[in-house]
């Protein structure tokens, strides 16, 4: 087999993976929360019935800037769709020759800037005060994964994916102080990236109701939640490649299987968080994720210094 070819079957693989996969782990994540707070809870199907539900409704546009809803539903879904691109799942980076680590750090940045086009669009009061919650998280969370891919092209001395994305973050032959530090911070921040309890500030629907996306419906909603459901499962993969790809240099049935089960693991880590856990107010979500980026230029430094 030609390497384009290879190279555009791993793509649709792992583009496949994400659509089939990502409502399933939703599933699981209700389930798992109900069943904590002693609850029956909805089947793990439910979230494939609420998409198929949603795409088979009217398509109502309610906002000031109609185009601009149906561009930031569009928006959102793509780009994870593209990050899922350049994230190894089981096998090598799909689109290795297609972009580095700074186009990576620049398409998880669009993913919440397409949010906040979603609110600004919409112009409802409850969405433009989830866009100011989503943009203030924005600012001191975003800077945390992009530090984390730096890391790892400071200890690789390049910007190519399966480099920085290969464990680099430990692998500088001394004690990885930077790694450790980085994986306590991404383990601590990871819910607030995914928008879960209780960092969902800026959906809070017990507050603003649902926020950015509070005037939504039908197909349009359903890409925004299709999307959050997503990232939910690459950002898990990220966070997999970047600490644990072990397993990734096996032939690929097996290590796909041993890829799913990982992300399977930070998923329920996520799910317990979630569903033990009360929310917390804006001011202070902000302070937390301050101190998680004073950790992670900490990290930076002792990256630079060799450790």
């Amino acid at each position: 087999m030609s390497h384009m070819a290879e190279t555009i079957l791993l793509a649709f693989a792992n583009i496949a993976l994400v659509l089939a996969l990502s409502p399933l782990f939703e599933g699981i994540l209700r389930k798992v929360t109900a069943r904590i707070q002693s609850r029956q809870g909805p089947p793990i199907w439910q979230s494939y019935y609420d998409l198929l539900k949603l795409l088979g409704k009217e398509d109502i546009e309610s906002g000031e800037v109609p185009v601009m809803q149906r561009f930031a539903a569009y928006l959102s879904l793509a780009t994870i769709l593209s990050v899922a691109l350049l994230v190894p799942m089981g096998s090598r980076v799909p689109l290795q020759s297609g972009g580095d680590a700074i186009l990576l750090i620049y398409l998880l940045t669009l993913s919440g800037i397409s949010c906040l086009i979603a609110a600004l669009a919409a112009g409802s009061t409850y969405s433009l005060v989830g866009m100011s919650r989503e943009m203030m998280a924005m600012m001191t969370l975003e800077p945390l994964l992009a530090v984390a891919i730096v890391i790892g092209a400071i200890h690789t001395g390049s910007l190519r994916l399966d480099d920085v994305l290969g464990g680099s973050l430990y692998g500088n032959g001394a004690f990885p102080w930077a790694g450790l530090i980085m994986l306590g911070v991404l383990v601590f921040s990871l819910q607030a990236f995914l928008g879960r309890v209780p960092f969902d500030t800026a959906e809070a629907e017990t507050e603003i109701m649902e926020g950015p996306v509070m005037e939504y419906s039908g197909p349009k909603l359903a890409l925004f939640k299709y999307a959050r459901m997503a990232k939910m499962f690459v950002y898990s993969a990220l966070f997999v490649s970047l600490f644990a790809p072990w397993g990734n240099g096996l032939f690929y049935p097996l290590s796909l299987l041993i890829f799913l089960a990982k992300v399977f693991g930070v998923v329920l880590m996520v799910t317990l968080i979630a569903a033990t856990h009360a929310r917390y107010r804006i001011d202070q979500a902000v302070r937390y994720y301050a101190g998680l980026f004073v950790l992670s230029l900490v990290a930076l430094v002792f990256a630079v210094k060799g450790f």
